[in-house]
This record gives C-alpha cells, sequence and structure tokens, in this order.
C-alpha cells in the first residue's frame, strides 16, 4: 500500500490494447494528478471528470491521467470509457486497471479517489470524493505541489 509521502515505485495500468504501462516511469520528472474512477459513478463522471479537465487546463506543468478501475468479471472497451464524454477524443490519458489492483495500491476508499505525486514520484496527496470539501483539499494540494 502506496501512503502519503512515501515514494510510488510504480503504477501499473493497461492502455486500450491490453499493453501494460507504468505511469511512473511515462510521466517521469512531471508532476501526476491521477483520478481512479468508474464509469458506473456519478460523482465521477458527473463531478470529478469536469474537475480534471478544468485541473488540466489551469495546471499544465501537471500531467493529469485517469485510471478506470474495474470492480467486474466484464471487460472495458475504449468506447465504453468514452461513452462518458460529449467530445470525440478524451481530454487527458485514460488507462485501465483490471481487476482493481492501482485502485488497492493506494487504499483508496471509494471512487474518485485522487492521488497528487511529485515529480519525483513522491505521493503528496490521497485524496477521495469529488464534492466541495475534497475539490478544496485538492485545490490547496495543486498550490503546495512543488
Amino acid at each position: 500500500m502506496n501512503k502519503e509521502n512515501t515514494a510510488v515505485d510504480s503504477i501499473l495500468v493497461q492502455d486500450f490494447n491490453g499493453n501494460q504501462i507504468d505511469l511512473i516511469k511515462e510521466y517521469q520528472g512531471k508532476p501526476i494528478l491521477v483520478i481512479i474512477y468508474n464509469n458506473q459513478c456519478l460523482g465521477c463522471t458527473g463531478r470529478a471528470i469536469p474537475l480534471a479537465y478544468q485541473l488540466k487546463k489551469e495546471n499544465v506543468g501537471v500531467q493529469v491521467v485517469g485510471i478506470h478501475s474495474n470492480f467486474t468479471n466484464t471487460k472495458v472497451t475504449e468506447n465504453d470509457i468514452k461513452s462518458i464524454f460529449t467530445i470525440e477524443e478524451l481530454p487527458f490519458p485514460i488507462f485501465l486497471d483490471e481487476g482493481h489492483l492501482v485502485y488497492d495500491q493506494f487504499d483508496s476508499e471509494g471512487t474518485p479517489q485522487w492521488l497528487l505525486i511529485t515529480k519525483d514520484g513522491i505521493l503528496s496527496r490521497s485524496i477521495f470524493g469529488s464534492q466541495e470539501g475534497a475539490q478544496n483539499r485538492l485545490f490547496y494540494a495543486l498550490e503546495q505541489l512543488d
């Protein structure tokens, strides 16, 4: 389990073609804001995903990444992921967490779970939720990011 203020060695996810990707290596040297979410979570699709897009626009030095955690045995496709968006292209990279391993890796409380990882690979903050309190903690954490 990764806890706040500890190094994150890897975050292993899959792309839509089933290739394994380590997000820590993929975005090495950049701060990463991860949103762990699920398409069936209304707070995720209604508040958190739009917030992630807004934060991407406001924090150009931070790599925003979505991770769809799958809690069922049903295979999630690229079309499933894109179905929640009103635009054709994904607003930021989204990867798959089959078997919710990344969700478990960070001892997530539910979805959405936000992870802010420094450019040095340290888990700065882990924040659960999409409502105002969680949003304020997220804004503050981004302001404090070095």
